[in-house]
């Protein structure tokens, strides 16, 4: 290859823009050599959470010295990216903290567990970042193939295994339905550029292409759990390990929304009312679906559901004004941020629970849970009132973010749909809080007062930055 040619690709840039994807990378190959050598399976944790928090340091400088678009304009290092970036870091570290106390049976196989896990925010990078489909493919593979595996890790459970396989099978569903759309777009436009579709969609889609990208979005709404593409999160999310569902709800979640909001230009001027009106079916099916469950994991799961809708209002207002695109992004940064440490920490709480005993994750059980364990049904009860967008949570601020910039691209009617769906789901979450503080305990066996200091540290941490985005928002909001 030419070497002026090598030059233009890669350069000083690059070099920055690719930082947190090496620097990951690197991690992952020191782990396979850990695992290689006995001796060195010690040093496992410190190299895990040392190329997080390289992949974290690599980000930062991002923010202060973004890069618009490398390697031939098919992926961007710009402040969005990076700030997702952090996101997915942040929502990988809680679940591989989480992770380190709460397999017994599959402990002799932590060494494969941490490698996947560590896979998945590559994938996430790429998403996010991809100016080009077939950079967004590469990192969708590179982030389901892991979760696939980390699904059914326990494979002494038959719940793990059944998860694994149904995320499996509808994944490859979802997969076929994007490189289905992806020719057909390329067969009408001739490229797979982000950039040179944008130009063809400014002139007008032929049909195929607008077709090509229905199967698209179909894609991405499965991964971002939208009705009528969400009947696998409830299964999935309870048969997976709770630290890989904690990546999955949030993680996951993040990656596809950040995607999803960058392609909105290419959807038909027309589609903003059908993507608020699917906004709010999710919402309604999410909220509706969780009402009647007695398992606090699918509740949360069924919860995420109605989240996902949520965050979808942004997407339907994005397209609705094309002005509103930067607010549209803030604002599924800041929700995802809070989701993050709010869900994240829901799930923590159950992982820590669900370590003691299998039962303990059944609303029934967790009465009582106030007496037995003050700190953890107050942590429990605060995670949940942030999922509820309850004031001084970052919860509330983050939908109410959301719900302005719905009003801003004047969709109000699905706005005030979206407010009394979230009156909905105060509903099943305070059903919890009076379980825990207010109904005399189950005859269960309360669970061992088993001492996790790093799941007591992320709990604690998750819990301050919920409220520190409720009551101080501004710090946060900074740095978008």
């Amino acid at each position: 290859m030419n070497p002026d040619v090598i030059a233009q690709y890669f350069n000083a840039e690059c070099a920055a823009a690719l930082a947190p994807l090496v620097t990951l990378a690197g991690g992952l190959l020191l782990l396979i050599v850990a695992e290689w050598f006995e001796p060195m399976n010690r040093l496992r944790p410190l190299l895990f959470v040392g190329s997080i928090l390289g992949a974290a340091w690599a980000e930062v400088a991002l923010l202060n010295a973004p890069v618009a678009a490398i390697l031939g304009d098919t992926y961007s290092a710009d402040k969005a990216s990076a700030l997702w970036g952090l996101v997915f870091l942040a929502s990988t570290l809680i679940a591989w903290v989480h992770a380190r106390s709460y397999y017994r049976k599959s402990r002799p196989f932590l060494g494969e567990h941490d490698m996947l896990l560590l896979a998945a925010p590559m994938g996430m990078m790429m998403m996010a970042g991809a100016l080009d489909l077939t950079v967004f493919f590469i990192g969708l593979e590179l982030l389901s193939i892991p979760l696939y595996c980390l699904a059914s890790f326990r494979r002494d459970r038959s719940e793990s295994v059944e998860a694994g396989l149904k995320y499996f099978v509808l994944g490859a569903f979802s997969v076929g339905l994007f490189l289905y759309g992806a020719s057909l777009v390329y067969a009408a436009t001739g490229t797979l550029s982000l950039t040179a579709l944008t130009e063809a969609a400014a002139t007008g889609f032929s049909p195929m292409a607008h077709v090509g990208m229905a199967f698209i979005l179909g894609s991405l709404l499965f991964k971002l759990s939208i009705w009528p593409f969400h009947l696998w999160v409830p299964d999935v999310y309870q048969g997976a390990p709770t630290p890989v569902t904690i990546l999955m709800a949030t993680g996951t979640k993040a990656a596809a929304l950040a995607f999803t909001l960058r392609i909105t230009g290419l959807l038909p001027e027309s589609s903003a009312g059908l993507v608020a009106l699917l906004a709010v079916l999710t919402m309604a099916a999410g909220n509706l679906g969780a009402l009647v469950q007695s398992n606090l994991k699918r509740l949360l799961a069924y919860s995420g559901v109605a989240h996902a809708g949520t965050l979808l209002l942004l997407v339907a207002a994005q397209r609705a004004s094309g002005d509103l695109s930067y607010e549209a992004t803030s604002a599924a940064l800041f929700y995802m941020a809070a989701y993050v440490a709010t869900a994240g920490g829901a799930f923590g709480l159950l992982a820590w629970l669900e370590a003691d005993g299998e039962h303990f994750t059944q609303i029934e059980s967790l009465k009582g849970l106030g007496r037995r364990r003050p700190g953890m049904a107050a942590a429990m009860t605060l995670f949940l009132l942030s999922l509820g967008g309850i004031p001084a949570t970052g919860g509330f601020l983050a939908k109410w973010m959301v719900f302005s910039v719905t009003l801003d691209a004047h969709l109000t009617g699905y706005a005030i749909a979206g407010v009394l769906m979230s009156v909905i789901a105060l509903a099943y979450y305070l059903r919890v809080i009076v379980a825990m503080y207010m109904e005399p305990a189950s005859d269960q066996v309360a669970p061992p007062m088993a001492k996790r200091t790093d799941a007591l540290v992320a709990t604690a941490i998750c819990a301050a930055a919920v409220l520190l985005m409720g009551i101080l928002p501004s710090v946060f909001l900074g740095l978008i």
